[in-house]
């Protein structure tokens, strides 16, 4: 088992096919079980002896790769062209990986996993706030990082499977959350919203009446348990009222002092 000691983001976009190989007469033959084509995976990092380790190993897995040795030239690689999966290192020449991975984000809905030895609750938040979906606490080992590759892809294939036509929607008063196209409307009007920002709302309204503590709600939007005080979720929360309330009348979003936030009926 080999562990990797380097802070890097995964991004992930639309899964591809995965391929099957079998060897007859010497001829490699490729059937496609489940997927239409072999993942492709671009690695930023600027490191090219841990680069190219990297690389080894998810072609020995059976991925495409391609390396780019900056955030420069790792972020136009993103964005001009397809890709399935991004190994994007946080600290790089000429372009951050924080500022790569916040660009990407705009241009597309693409899951991130950050791998980092900064567990605090502050660089997670900002991690997670930048598109991060997900997390890797390092030191770990190669054999993790490719499970959550395929893990997250899996999940992504899952998800758009059932998506569908079908909408399950959620509704309080005139707020209605379309839970397969993740959108949000008031009064048959959009309210964009953060991915934060809608996985707490759809939570709060999918307990109604339930008093959500501030450390559930950190636990189940931002997938980790708070060792410390932070804010985190009150600054979501003053976010989305921001946002689905309207001036002069109450929040929808009530605050229960000394525990948490609740949407009463």
């Amino acid at each position: 088992m080999v562990n990797l000691y380097f802070d890097w983001i995964i991004i992930i976009t639309i899964p591809a096919r995965l391929k099957e190989y079998d060897k007859i007469n010497n001829d490699l033959i490729i059937s496609v079980k489940e997927y239409d084509q072999m993942s492709r995976v671009l690695i930023v990092e600027d490191e090219e002896n841990l680069a190219h380790f990297v690389e080894l190993e998810l072609k020995h897995e059976g991925y495409e790769t391609k390396v780019a040795l900056n955030g420069r030239l790792g972020l136009e690689a993103a964005l001009n062209e397809d890709y399935d999966v991004i190994l994007l290192d946080l600290m790089l020449p000429e372009l951050n990986g924080l500022e790569v991975a916040r660009r990407v984000r705009e241009a597309k809905n693409t899951p991130i996993i950050i791998m980092t030895a900064r567990d605090s609750v502050i660089d997670r938040v900002s991690g997670l706030d930048h598109g991060a979906d997900d997390y890797i606490v390092k030191p770990f080992a190669i054999e993790e990082l490719l499970a959550r590759v395929r893990a997250l892809l899996r999940r992504i294939s899952i998800e758009e499977d059932q998506a569908g036509d079908h909408q399950t929607k959620v509704t309080y008063k005139d707020l209605v959350i379309e839970k397969e196209n993740r959108i949000v409307r008031r009064d048959d009007e959009v309210i964009n919203l953060t991915k934060r920002e809608y996985e707490l709302l759809l939570i709060l309204m999918e307990n109604i009446n339930v008093v959500m503590s501030r450390k559930e709600l950190l636990s189940q939007v931002w997938g980790y348990d708070a060792d410390g005080e932070t804010n985190v979720v009150d600054v979501y929360i003053r976010y989305l009222r921001n946002k689905i309330d309207r001036p002069g009348d109450p929040s929808y979003i009530q605050t229960v002092r000394g525990t948490g936030y609740v949407i009463r009926s």
